[in-house]
C-alpha cells in the first residue's frame, strides 16, 4: 500500500480498493498458480501486478513486477517460466499516493539477516508515517513510497531470532489494516490484522497450501477452502506443516463493511457470510425501508445487481435490465474537462431505452459517494424516456473516509457529509432518494443488530466510529493546528 492522499477518482465516483493477495507453497509451478489466483483477484486492483517465487533447488527468489493487468504480463509462458519453484506469493494493486510507479509495485523483497523476505501487503497502516520517520531518523533507507516497506524496515531490525519472530515483532508496532502474504527462503506465511478489517482466507489443492484475500480465488484453481485466518493470527506452512501463532488476542472480526457492499466478488464467502446473498438481503431490507411506486427496479451495473434483485422480489416489482456495461472500456481515469468526463460514464454504462421508455424507474446502486457519477446515471435514464427517476442506495449515507487501504474523497467531498436529503435530492436530478439504514447493513450482513459498544462491523464510513487509532492523521491535524495558531499570532 501507499501513503493515503487526495488520488480519487471523480470520473468514477467509486472508492477503489487497493490490492488482493496470493500464496502458495509447495506444489510445481507455483507462479501459474499465483497467475490464476491474481487473475480472480484483479478486480481488487487493475493498475499493476506482481509475482514472486522461490526456487529451493537453487536457492533462489526471482520477482516479475509490472504495470497494468495480470492478463497483460502473465499469460506469457516465457515470463512465467522465469518464475521457478514450488512457492510463490502474488499482488495485485490499486495504487494511491505512490502513483503508478514500479518502485510501489509489489511483492516488495528486501535481503535480511537469515535470508530473503518477500512480502504482498493490503490494507494500509495509520501510523506508517511516524514509524518511517522514526526507521530514516536511525539511517533506514527507503526504496519505495508504500507503507508495506515499513513492515519490511521493521523485521530488518527486529532483534528476535528467526524471521517468524522478526515478522511478529513488526506486526506489534504497526496499526491500522492489513492482510499479507510473506515467503522466506522455506515458509510461506499469512497474517491478517488485530481487527480483521481485511480479509485473508487459507485453501488446500493436492496438499499445497493456499492464502488469497478472497474464496474466489480458491474456487479459480479448483482448491479446497480451509477457514478464515483470524484477526491477530499468524499462520506459518513448513515442511513441517502448519503452526499458528497469535500476536494479538482471539476477537472475532470485525470486517470492512466495504468488502460485503462492493468491494469482494459476490461469489466469494468472507468470514462465512456469502456476499451474493449478503447484497441480495441488502436489497431486501432496502425495499422495506424505502419503497416506492415504480414500475421497474434497474441495477446499476455491477455491484449494484444483487441488491436491485431483492429490492425487486421484496417489493413484487419487475426486474430488467435497463442499464447495460461495457466490460471492455477499462478504468475511466482523470480527465482534464467536464465533458470528457461525462464521455467516460457514457464509454462504461448506457441506457436500455427499450426498458426504460414510458416506465417509473427505481436505480439500485451500491453506494453514493459523491453523486457525480449517480447524477449522469439518472439524466441518462431521463434521457431515455424514463417518466420518473427514483434512486436507492444500497448502504448507509457515506459522511467520513476511510483510512484502511480504499481509496475516497475526503468529507467535504462526500456528498451525505454536507448535504440534507431533500438537496441531494436536487443535485441528484432525482424525483426520490433512499439509502439502507446502518441497522438494515447489519441484519442483512450478520442478521443482528449493531452492538454499539463493539460493532461488528468497520463501519466508519457511516457513523465516525473509526476501529483504530489515526495516528498520523492526528499528526497531520495537530500540525496543521500548530501553522494555523503561528499565522493567527503573527
Amino acid at each position: 500500500m501507499s501513503f493515503p492522499s487526495l488520488t480519487y477518482d471523480p470520473a468514477t465516483d467509486r472508492p477503489q480498493e487497493e490490492c488482493g493477495v496470493f500464496g502458495v507453497r509447495r506444489v510445481a509451478d507455483a507462479s501459474v498458480l499465483a497467475a490464476f489466483g491474481l487473475h480472480a483477484l484483479q478486480h481488487r486492483g487493475q493498475e499493476a501486478c506482481g509475482i514472486t517465487s522461490y526456487d529451493r533447488e537453487k536457492g533462489r527468489f526471482t520477482t516479475e513486477r509490472h504495470l497494468g493487468l495480470v492478463g497483460e504480463h502473465f499469460t506469457e509462458p516465457k515470463r512465467l517460466e522465469r518464475l521457478t519453484g514450488d512457492m510463490a506469493i502474488g499482488h495485485v494493486r490499486y495504487s494511491t499516493s505512490g502513483g503508478s510507479s514500479m518502485r510501489n509495485v509489489q511483492p516488495l523483497y528486501a535481503d535480511v539477516r537469515g535470508g530473503g523476505i518477500a512480502l504482498a501487503h493490503n490494507g494500509n497502516l495509520t501510523n506508517a508515517r511516524m514509524l518511517r520517520e522514526e526507521l530514516v531518523a536511525g539511517g533506514a533507507i527507503f526504496q519505495s513510497t508504500s507503507d508495506s516497506e515499513v513492515i519490511l524496515q521493521l523485521a530488518a531490525r527486529s532483534k528476535q531470532p528467526d524471521s517468524i519472530e522478526r515478522l511478529i515483532s513488526a506486526f506489534t508496532q504497526i496499526e491500522g489494516a492489513f492482510a499479507l502474504v510473506a515467503m522466506t527462503n522455506d515458509l510461506l506465511i499469512g497474517a491478517r490484522d488485530p481487527l480483521g478489517i481485511r480479509p485473508l482466507v487459507m485453501g488446500v489443492l493436492d496438499g499445497a497450501t493456499i492464502f488469497a484475500s478472497e474464496t474466489c480465488a480458491l474456487d479459480m484453481i479448483g482448491a479446497r477452502y480451509i477457514r478464515d485466518i483470524e484477526p491477530g493470527e499468524v499462520v506459518i506452512v513448513s515442511d513441517e506443516g502448519l503452526e499458528t501463532r497469535r500476536y494479538a488476542p482471539a476477537r472475532p472480526a470485525k470486517t470492512c463493511a466495504f468488502e460485503y457492499i462492493y468491494f469482494a466478488r459476490p461469489d466469494s464467502v468472507i468470514d462465512g457470510i456469502s456476499v451474493y446473498e449478503a447484497r441480495k438481503r441488502m436489497g431486501i431490507r432496502l425495499a422495506q425501508e424505502c419503497p416506492a411506486d415504480i414500475d421497474v427496479v434497474v441495477p446499476v451495473p455491477d455491484s449494484g445487481m444483487a441488491a436491485a434483485l431483492g429490492f425487486s422480489e421484496e417489493l413484487g416489482k419487475p426486474f430488467d435490465l435497463g442499464i447495460i456495461r461495457a466490460h471492455f472500456a477499462g478504468r475511466t481515469f482523470i480527465q482534464p474537462t467536464q465533458a470528457k468526463r461525462d464521455l467516460g460514464v457514457r464509454r462504461k454504462h448506457s441506457a436500455n431505452a427499450s426498458v426504460l421508455r414510458g416506465k417509473r424507474v427505481l436505480l439500485v446502486d451500491d453506494s453514493i459517494v459523491r453523486g457525480t457519477t449517480s447524477k449522469k446515471i439518472v439524466r441518462m435514464v431521463r434521457e431515455a424516456g424514463a417518466t420518473e427517476v427514483h434512486f436507492r442506495s444500497a448502504c448507509p449515507p457515506i459522511t467520513h473516509p476511510d483510512f484502511y487501504g480504499i481509496d475516497m474523497p475526503m468529507r467535504e467531498e462526500l456528498m451525505a457529509a454536507s448535504h440534507e436529503p431533500d438537496k441531494m435530492i436536487e443535485m441528484l436530478e432525482c424525483d426520490s432518494l433512499g439509502f439502507l439504514s446502518v441497522e438494515g447493513l447489519y441484519w442483512a450482513v450478520h442478521g443482528e443488530a449493531r452492538n454499539p459498544e463493539s460493532p461488528q462491523l468497520a463501519d466508519h464510513y457511516f457513523t465516525g466510529d473509526y476501529p483504530t487509532r489515526l495516528v498520523d492523521q492526528n499528526r497531520a491535524a495537530s500540525s496543521k493546528d500548530e501553522q494555523l495558531s503561528l499565522l493567527v499570532d503573527a
